[in-house]
C-alpha cells in the first residue's frame, strides 16, 4: 500500500493506494474530476516528456475533452496509441490539463524529497531531505571527516541565509546566493564519494533555489512529513487494516484530525459537535478556504 499526504499549514489530506506513479499522484491531486484534458499546458508536458511529434500531431486532432478513464483509453485506442511509454505521457499530459482546466495554477509548486513523480507543474526539492545525503556518508579518514565536516557546515550556512532571503529578497542577494551554492558544488576532495553527492547537488539546482524566484515557497516539506508521522506509526503497530473500508475511514479520519489541528480545533469536540448535529464548528472547508472563522 502506498499512503499519500497532501498538506500545508491550512489542511492535511490521506489516501492508501496500491500505486506510487505519477498517474496516481495526479488523479489524487485533481480530487473528485475524472475528466483527461488536451489544452496548451497538456501539450507542453507532453513536449518536454519528448513525445513523438506524430503523437503530438494526433493528440492535437478532434476532440479535446473526455469524460472519464474508459473514454480517454478509448481514444487513445482509436488513435493507436498503444505503446506503454506514449500512453502514460499522454495520460500524465491529459491530468495535468484536467487540473489546469479545473483551475490549478501553472505555477503551482509541488515540493518533494525528490521522488521522480512529484516532478510535475514547478517542482521544488526539500533542503532538509537534499542534505540527508550528506548525513549518510561515511568518511574512512581524518581528511575525510574535515571535507565532509566544512561543506556540510557550508551548505547550512547557505541554509540559514535563503530563510534570511525569503524575508527581504533581491536581485544582488539572489545572485549572490547562486553563486555560493555554484561554488559549495564545484568543490572537489579526497573523498570521492562526497564529491560524487556535490555533482547530484549541483544538478538539482533548479529545484533546490527556486526559492529565489519564490520566496512564498517553503524551503523544506516538514509539513507533511509530520502530518504522516503519526500515521505511519499507527500503521506500523497495528499492521494496516484489514478491508477497503477500514482503509477509507482511516485515511478519513486522519484527515479529520489533522485538519482539525492545523485550524486550532480539538478533534474530540469536532466529533462531539458533528455527532449531536449542533454543527457549532463551521464547514471544514470553509476554514481551509478562509470564507469563514471559528466562533469565539
Amino acid at each position: 500500500m502506498r499512503n499519500v499526504g497532501l498538506g500545508n499549514e491550512r489542511f492535511a489530506y490521506f489516501q492508501s493506494t496500491a500505486s506510487k506513479s505519477r498517474i496516481n499522484f495526479l488523479e489524487l491531486l485533481r480530487g473528485a474530476a475524472t475528466d483527461y484534458v488536451i489544452n496548451p499546458a497538456a501539450l507542453r508536458y507532453m513536449r518536454a516528456q519528448r513525445l513523438s511529434a506524430d503523437t503530438l500531431h494526433a493528440l492535437r486532432q478532434g476532440a479535446t475533452h473526455w469524460a472519464d478513464e474508459a473514454a480517454w483509453s478509448a481514444h487513445l485506442q482509436a488513435l493507436g496509441i498503444t505503446q506503454s511509454r506514449p500512453v502514460r505521457i499522454a495520460t500524465e499530459g491529459a491530468l495535468i490539463g484536467s487540473l489546469i482546466d479545473h483551475g490549478f495554477p501553472e505555477d503551482l509548486v509541488i515540493m518533494s524529497d525528490d521522488a521522480g513523480q512529484f516532478d510535475v507543474l514547478c517542482h521544488a526539492l526539500c533542503w532538509i531531505h537534499a542534505e540527508r545525503v550528506f548525513q549518510r556518508l561515511l568518511p574512512l579518514n581524518t581528511q575525510h571527516t574535515k571535507a565532509l565536516t566544512w561543506v556540510r557546515s557550508q551548505l547550512w550556512d547557505l541554509y540559514g541565509d535563503l530563510k534570511h532571503y525569503q524575508q527581504h529578497p533581491g536581485e544582488e542577494k539572489k545572485q549572490e546566493l547562486q553563486a555560493r551554492f555554484d561554488e559549495i558544488c564545484r568543490t572537489r576532495t579526497a573523498f570521492q564519494t562526497l564529491n560524487q553527492a556535490l555533482k547530484r547537488l549541483a544538478n538539482n539546482k533548479s529545484q533546490l533555489l527556486l526559492v529565489l524566484e519564490r520566496p512564498d515557497i517553503p524551503l523544506h516539506n516538514n509539513l507533511s512529513e509530520n502530518d504522516i508521522r503519526e500515521y505511519v506509526i499507527k500503521r506500523k503497530i497495528s499492521g494496516s487494516t484489514r478491508s477497503e473500508e477500514g482503509r477509507r475511514c482511516r485515511d478519513t479520519f486522519a484527515s479529520l484530525k489533522k485538519t482539525c489541528r492545523k485550524q486550532g480545533i480539538a478533534f474530540w469536540d469536532y466529533l462531539l459537535d458533528r455527532i449531536s448535529l449542533k454543527n457549532a464548528i463551521p464547514y471544514l472547508p470553509d476554514l481551509v478556504r478562509g470564507t469563514t472563522s471559528i466562533p469565539q
